[in-house]
């Protein structure tokens, strides 16, 4: 069995791209500053312009496909797949370790997307076409804590920020499973899962008019922030109890 005394007693956090925690500082102090913004009644002419733009440009084949392509990101199923690819690799590893990063994942998206949500209450583009139809110029604001909490959860879109989250998760554990069938990831396939379904998510749950197009901007800004801090947890090292220590095995090569 490998010494891991010395190891865990300085724990060291995993390195991300770009490194440094500036970019970090960036991507909050971005979705702070969009949030004051938004709040202070900026930007609803992009956000208009946008929904206006998406409405007069969706024919019934383009809805459909974008709709289909928008389960990308539901966030239930990408939670469940996670937890599932977690499971079969700590089953053939005989290690604990890999079904951590789902279940910090899921914490870490329960207690900050939803939350934030209900805090900014904003209603989304379609509240003005369907229950409770409101006014179009009342759709755009932030605070609208008179409405129904069903209609008012649109700011930062959690399709996006699921999306960003959960797929870094699954290429997190695509490399160790692989692994285990004697097979390696190739680079361009993990940045392909990092990258095109949030991008795909992004663009479709603005064309749907699902969201205001600064909510999935924030929904971008917020993913990418939890992202970075999920990737940064040293998984291979964190003290389990002695218990576990016949699945104390290591999950993710390289620092």
């Amino acid at each position: 069995m490998r010494e891991t005394t010395g190891v865990r007693d300085k724990l060291r956090l995993r390195p991300v791209r770009p490194a440094g925690w500036w970019f970090d500082g960036l991507l909050l102090a971005a979705l702070v500053g969009l949030t004051v913004a938004l709040a202070t009644g900026h930007l609803f002419g992009l956000d208009r312009g946008a929904a206006d733009w998406a409405a007069e440009h969706r024919p019934t084949a383009a809805r459909w496909a974008a709709m289909l392509l928008n389960y990308l990101g539901q966030g239930t199923p990408l939670t469940l797949l996670a937890a599932a690819l977690g499971v079969v690799v700590a089953v053939r590893l005989r290690s604990i370790r890999p079904v951590l990063p789902p279940v910090a994942a899921f914490v870490l998206t329960y207690l900050t997307i939803g939350p934030l949500k209900v805090w900014t209450a904003r209603p989304a583009p379609s509240a003005s076409v369907k229950e409770p139809f409101l006014p179009p110029d009342q759709t755009l604001p932030l605070f609208q804590h008179d409405l129904p909490v069903r209609f008012a959860q649109s700011y930062p879109s959690g399709h996006v920020a699921n999306a960003i989250v959960w797929y870094g998760m699954l290429a997190l554990l695509l490399a160790p499973l692989l692994r285990t069938l004697g097979r390696t990831v190739p680079p361009r396939l993990v940045t392909v899962v990092r990258v095109l379904p949030p991008l795909i998510v992004l663009s479709t749950t603005t064309y749907l008019g699902w969201h205001w197009l600064t909510d999935s901007v924030a929904g971008l800004l917020l993913g990418l922030l939890l992202d970075r801090l999920l990737h940064r947890v040293p998984w291979n090292d964190l003290p389990l109890p002695a218990v576990l220590r016949n699945w104390d095995r290591p999950f993710i090569s390289g620092p």
